[in-house]
């Protein structure tokens, strides 16, 4: 199946990159590209992208308010998000993380890590990039004076499952290490987004992150 990809960024050098790299890839087709966030909600609509790759600092509508329109109730069929950043954006990780962003792409990270991004996001399968997201989401950890103390509703299996989710490990990944099938891992998966009310891997490792369960091994 063909991944069809939609780039939002307001540098047309950086479009004319990450759309040459894909284009590239047998199995991805760039479908549109927007200049900033207000016509990357309107192609979106438009063309029904599966990934749509979105910078942050765009104008009329920044990336983040494109993100929050394209995941608002009652979409149909939205499509993945990945938020093209830098470290320095991390004001917005955390808003970006809870209005839906299904990863995270470091824009100077080079060919191979964009198109890993696209096919990462558009199978559900992973974290964008572990090394990144993790590192990212490590700088969303909480002071321990302001972690939740809220009980945790996982059991101690789901609890094990969570902390591979936030060090970035894939299904497989997980299936070898807690000697499960793949199958039961998703199942898991399902059962702690429903517990948590997290839409996505992301928002269950930002969890993970921001209650200290990483950490306490």
């Amino acid at each position: 199946m063909t991944i069809r990809v939609l780039i939002a960024d307001d540098q047309a050098m950086v479009r004319a990159g990450f759309a040459m790299i894909l284009a590239a890839e047998d199995d991805i087709e760039v479908v549109a590209e927007a200049a900033d966030g207000l016509q990357a909600v309107e192609l979106a609509e438009r063309h029904h992208p599966d990934v749509v790759l979105m910078d942050i600092r765009m104008p009329r509508l920044d990336g983040l308010e494109a993100l929050r329109r394209l995941n608002r109730p009652g979409a149909v069929d939205p499509p993945k998000v990945v938020v093209a950043t830098t470290f320095d954006d991390d004001a917005y990780v955390h808003r970006a993380l809870r209005d839906g962003a299904c990863g995270f792409l470091i824009k100077d990270s080079g060919p191979a890590l964009l198109v890993e991004a696209v096919r990462a996001a558009a199978s559900g399968e992973a974290l964008v990039s572990p090394s990144v997201t993790v590192r990212l989401l490590r700088r969303l950890n909480a002071p321990v004076s302001d972690r939740r103390t809220v009980p945790s509703p996982l059991s101690a299996r789901e609890l094990d499952l969570v902390r591979l989710v936030a060090r970035g490990r894939t299904n497989a990944e997980i299936a070898a290490e807690l000697s499960i099938t793949v199958g039961t891992v998703k199942t898991h998966l399902g059962n702690v987004q429903a517990k948590l009310d997290a839409r996505n891997r992301v928002e269950i490792a930002a969890w993970a992150w921001e209650t200290g369960l990483i950490g306490q091994e």
